[in-house]
């Protein structure tokens, strides 16, 4: 019988940090059935339902640890997102010291997998002599820039906005300051700081998982081979997607796509966090409707606030009430509208959806590339600027929309986009781009393809060091 081989991971809060990392433990298992790993999750609050959804969907030898919540009531009122995981993430440690150690005690783990916002773990893995590696859910251009970010601090007086040039890193396509990660967007900030002192860490692990492949970036995973300059290993294991909800018999969006003619519907979603302020929701709303275009539109509440809904919805009103009067019954013909959910893998994969109005986040970026359908990249916050750039100027298979001089994506611009991915010779050959990266994606995912391979080389690394008990106590 074979000897199990046993691994922790830890992800971040948020449901885009959870399901990646979950994810990557399905697919470890699914391609090694003798590792089990153990899901050590923080929390905030009680997990949103869709965090549950998952969690109950894991194969036997995936078992998830829940944490006591942190509390983050000292903080004053309108602390930042981005410092409210940074601190539940930090306050959380020591309930993952006290959980690590107690699986140790009974069995010895080989590895710890950990998601960046969770840096700080890494040295209960130097005190429990076990191997550190970081799985990142973004793409390999944005891990370029956390690596070069702390040069790019020290050579930079500035807001990274203002620089006058593009910024320019080994591999990557060049990019304005103002589309940086969101988390570098004030460099006096409290944040920004704790941000960069986590990002001096990154050299310490002993590798990098990152979800992503090769024919998606090129150019910035060659760089990173090349060049190396004291980073850790980066292993692109990518796209690792999610396959799909448990349940979706007889509900009303599919049955509806069911009726639609072929690559007709354009599929409107800001992912499981993303908000859009009212003035916003009612441009993109006429715009859809002077389209003439078919569309199935996940719509939330709207707020000022664009990641309001990231740890979980902050408002309970329904929002619908929320649209134009009279947008549903002048579209009746043409949209259907779903408030908060819908079930996207299977939206993506439906024959009738033809583009993907998307906020970027890579997830929804992997799936749409997994599904082969092109994008309008509407990015909100977070590295999602980042990979609108990718995908637009760089792959090719999205359509960036120009924001006017008050912010705002403009209805006849929305029109614009639409037509440009749904219509016409531009959205065409971006159709075939994107059918090209949709094969190569599966390919690198068949059983001798790169991001297997790569996946099973650690696998075997880390069960004979699991055979040899060098980790045992």
């Amino acid at each position: 019988m074979e000897k199990t081989t046993h691994i922790a991971v830890i992800p971040g809060l948020g449901f885009s940090h959870l399901v990646p990392i979950l994810q990557f433990s399905k697919q470890l298992v699914h391609l090694h059935p003798h590792f089990h790993v153990t899901c050590i999750v923080p929390s905030l609050g009680s997990l949103p339902p869709a965090s549950k959804a998952i969690l109950q969907t894991l194969p036997p030898n995936i078992n998830p640890i829940l944490l006591p919540p942190v509390n983050l009531n000292d903080q004053p009122q309108g602390t930042s997102l981005l410092l409210q995981i940074h601190l539940a993430m930090a306050r959380s440690m020591q309930s993952i010291h006290h959980t690590l150690k107690s699986i140790t005690s009974k069995t010895p783990l080989v590895a710890m997998v950990i998601d960046g916002f969770a840096l700080e773990a890494l040295d209960f893995a130097r005190e429990l002599n076990i191997f550190c590696y970081i799985y990142f859910p973004c793409s390999v251009t944005t891990l370029s820039t956390c690596f070069y970010m702390p040069k790019l601090d020290e050579e930079t007086s500035c807001e990274y906005k203002d620089l006058p040039h593009p910024i320019q890193l080994p591999g990557c396509l060049p990019f304005h300051g103002r589309d940086l990660f969101s988390q570098a967007h004030d460099r006096t900030g409290l944040f920004y700081k704790l941000f960069l002192q986590r990002l001096k860490s990154l050299p310490l692990v002993d590798g990098i998982f990152v979800n992503s492949f090769l024919e998606m970036e090129t150019g910035p995973i060659r760089a990173l081979e090349e060049e190396g300059r004291g980073y850790p290993p980066v292993h692109p294991v990518g796209p690792i997607v999610q396959t799909g909800a448990a349940c979706t018999t007889g509900l009303e969006c599919l049955t509806w796509l069911d009726k639609q003619q072929d690559g007709s519907v354009l599929y409107v979603s800001f992912g499981s966090g993303g908000t859009l302020s009212q003035e916003q929701m009612n441009e993109l709303a006429y715009g859809l409707e002077l389209s003439n275009h078919k569309f199935l539109w996940v719509v939330r509440a709207p707020n000022d606030v664009v990641n309001a809904a990231y740890l979980g919805e902050q408002k309970h009103e329904d929002p619908l009430e929320f649209l134009p009067r009279g947008f549903l019954k002048r579209t009746r013909e043409r949209g259907m509208v779903v408030p908060l959910w819908a079930p996207q893998i299977e939206i993506l994969g439906h024959g009738s959806v033809g583009g993907f109005l998307s906020h970027c986040g890579w997830n929804s970026t992997l799936e749409s590339v997994v599904h082969g359908v092109p994008l309008i990249t509407w990015p909100l916050f977070a590295e999602q600027r980042m990979n609108a750039v990718v995908l637009s100027e760089g792959l090719k298979v999205g359509v960036r929309p120009r924001e006017s001089e008050k912010g705002l994506v403009e209805r006849e611009e929305v029109v614009e986009m639409i037509k440009c991915v749904m219509e016409g010779k531009e959205g065409g050959e971006m159709r075939k781009r994107m059918k090209a990266l949709k094969e190569a994606a599966a390919n690198t995912l068949k059983e001798h393809g790169s991001s297997t391979e790569t996946l099973s080389q650690l696998a075997f690394k880390w069960k004979s060091l699991a055979c040899e008990n060098k980790f045992s106590e």
